[in-house]
């Protein structure tokens, strides 16, 4: 329909296939968010941080903004634009980090398919001090993560994000929708744990979104290129 504004919202389940790189970029509001509306940025400047899937470097290049040290990791070469400490590693292969120190926090966006929960354990078992995993929220149920993880050892808060934080494959898109909701999941490892705070985190998209994301990040709608799946 000639003139028609192109949608921007995508619904529908996200059906990767087996061997799916399952690349799915974190906007860097959504990242931004943790710190501003939950966690506060004061406490971490002095800790390092490991990001395992980190892809292009979407959430690594917050964490830096928060941490004193990030080091960032992938199974696969997405073309990290970032510079700094990067390296090609699969971070459910223990013997890929034989001989790396532990980080204090573990942060990242895993592959939501059947991969989620060894990503879950492995940053359980990996870091010293914390863990905080975006997901969606439709990942907050399910038996077997209930068995191994949840019911073991919960969360100390679940964020939930107010407003629709999008995930479109294989890119950033700034302006892009989604059905799907959002929540960041957060381990204090430091500290006993019976049942989850849950917690809002208000609009911020708007507020947190700068444009020096769009400038290294962002996707132009008026390239021409068909819209990523969003998830």
């Amino acid at each position: 329909m000639t003139g028609a504004a192109i949608p921007r919202s995508v619904g529908g389940p996200r059906l990767e296939a087996a061997d799916s790189l399952d690349y799915f970029p974190t906007p860097p509001w959504a990242t931004r968010a943790l710190f501003a509306e939950i966690l506060g940025t004061k406490a971490f400047r002095d800790l390092d941080v490991e990001e395992p899937a980190c892809g292009e470097g979407h959430m690594a290049y917050v964490l830096q903004e928060v941490f004193g040290t990030v080091r960032a990791s992938d199974v696969f070469d997405h073309g990290y634009r970032l510079g700094g400490d990067f390296a090609l590693r699969d971070f459910l292969e223990p013997e890929a980090w034989d001989g790396i120190a532990r980080p204090d926090w573990i942060i990242t966006n895993p592959p939501f398919g059947t991969k989620l929960l060894a990503f879950m354990r492995r940053a359980l078992a990996r870091a010293r001090t914390g863990v905080a995993i975006y997901m969606p929220t439709v990942k907050l149920d399910g038996i077997n993560r209930h068995r191994v993880v949840y019911g073991s050892q919960p969360p100390h808060t679940i964020a939930q994000f107010v407003e629709r934080a999008p995930c479109h494959k294989g890119r950033w898109e700034p302006d892009g929708g989604t059905f799907t909701s959002y929540c960041w999941v957060i381990w204090r490892l430091d500290r006993a744990v019976r049942d989850p705070v849950v917690k809002w985190i208000r609009p911020c998209r708007s507020r947190l979104t700068y444009s020096r994301d769009i400038e290294l990040f962002g996707w132009p709608a008026e390239s021409g290129e068909p819209l990523a799946e969003a998830l």
